[in-house]
């Protein structure tokens, strides 16, 4: 943003709505921590019983239940489904961590 002078009704009404983004943003990090400690117990679980990282079926319903809450909730669907296939890419490498380790734990800090 250029240094040129913006009123002050402008630039709190700016700090107010990037406070709701920060806000926002850190319970997005959050919840996804705790999305990633669920998954790894998967993945523990998974390990243990020599079952796949990936499951293509169970991903193709989450993608589909995330697109319809994205038009549900006026997001775009292709970019819901974006994100979805990026976390579950960094599940499914988690996973794989996972059954390589002769413990079936995870080093890594998430999924």
């Amino acid at each position: 943003m250029t240094t040129r002078h913006i009123d002050a009704s402008v630039r709190a009404e700016l700090e107010r709505l990037r406070g709701s983004i920060d806000n926002i943003d850190a319970a997005l990090v959050h919840m996804l921590a705790e999305r990633f400690k669920s998954t790894q117990q998967v993945g523990r679980l998974k390990a243990q019983h020599q079952l796949p990282p990936a499951d293509p079926e169970r991903e193709a319903r989450q993608i589909e239940r995330l697109r319809e809450l994205a038009v549900s909730a006026r997001l775009d669907p292709a970019f819901a489904e974006k994100l979805l296939n990026f976390i579950i890419a960094e599940v499914i490498r988690h996973h794989e961590t996972i059954a390589a380790n002769p413990d079936g734990s995870d080093p890594e800090p998430t999924g």
